[in-house]
């Protein structure tokens, strides 16, 4: 469980406020980020660069053209040390949809990956743990080739990479304790709680295994509620990030989110700002998420 002392909630703060900072660079300072607007776009890849340079990573750039766009996937990462060829990957999507500046869809999600590798920086593992922000998830690139995670999980394949978790992170800003502010697919309600109030990992019945066992690390040190499904990627929406990309393409992967417009009202749309966004939640999520990786990436077996 986690610590609640004076401590732990001074480091939630620190972490709550920097989570602030990279959403509001992203969804105010940057705004509307995507291939119709290049200029933004690249300004969010600059400032994902220079964060992950900033602690100290080298970071590599998988340059690409999306409709005549030049656009990257940025890659940090912390080598691990006995099992240096086994990596665990954290990935999140940094462009947004048109019309909207994507608060939580999704620099909530960059916003967490960049806390993560801040805090891998001075974590020891025998497993490497890699750090990716993907461009181009939202339509039109959306499950197609140009999709960021679709290029980058092709090359993966390629190279030969070991890849045994893959890690989507896609919208962790909303919660809500309020009766009825949670949604699910036809069937699901009555199987899982009405209020919005938890995190979800999602995964196809292949990262079933792996899906367990995030979700058993993650309720060990963290007392945020967390929901979970395996199940077919035909369900509306468990698909419906980067993870889908590495599916595809034989790896393990699952997705850690708010459950999107299941909960979140402003889902694509102009109303997708900063002011929605639960950071201290997140500050919590984050938390969670960097112990969970870390009893994964120093595991004796995985």
């Amino acid at each position: 469980m986690l610590t609640t002392g004076l401590p732990f909630f001074g480091t939630m703060i620190a972490t709550s406020s920097r989570l602030r900072s990279h959403v509001e660079m992203l969804a105010v300072d940057i705004g509307e980020r995507n291939v119709f607007r290049p200029e933004a776009l690249h300004a969010a890849a600059d400032y994902i660069d220079q964060q992950f340079h900033g602690q100290g990573y080298d970071v590599v750039r998988q340059v690409y053209r999306a409709k005549g766009v030049e656009s990257a996937n940025l890659e940090a990462t912390r080598g691990g040390d006995e099992r240096s060829n086994e990596i665990l990957l954290i990935g999140a999507h940094y462009d947004s949809v048109s019309g909207s500046p994507g608060a939580d869809d999704n620099a909530s999600g960059v916003a967490v990956l960049l806390e993560m590798s801040r805090r891998f920086r001075d974590i020891h593992t025998e497993r490497t743990v890699r750090f990716v922000a993907f461009v181009n998830e939202e339509p039109p690139f959306f499950y197609w080739r140009q999709m960021g995670s679709m290029v980058y999980a092709r090359a993966a394949r390629t190279r030969g990479d070991d890849i045994r978790l893959m890690m989507s992170l896609e919208m962790l800003g909303c919660y809500s304790d309020e009766p009825g502010s949670q949604r699910y697919p036809p069937l699901f309600r009555y199987f899982y709680p009405n209020r919005g109030n938890f995190i979800a990992l999602v995964s196809n019945l292949r990262s079933r295994r792996m899906l367990r066992r995030t979700v058993s690390l993650f309720k060990r040190h963290s007392d945020v509620p967390v929901q979970s499904l395996a199940t077919l990627s035909i369900v509306p929406g468990v698909s419906w990030s980067d993870h889908l990309s590495f599916w595809r393409w034989g790896y393990p992967a699952l997705m850690v989110t708010d459950t999107a417009f299941y909960r979140y009202p402003h889902y694509h749309t102009a109303g997708d700002t900063p002011d929605k966004i639960d950071y201290e939640t997140m500050a919590l999520v984050t938390d969670g998420l960097t112990r969970a990786i870390t009893a994964l990436a120093t595991a004796s077996d995985l």
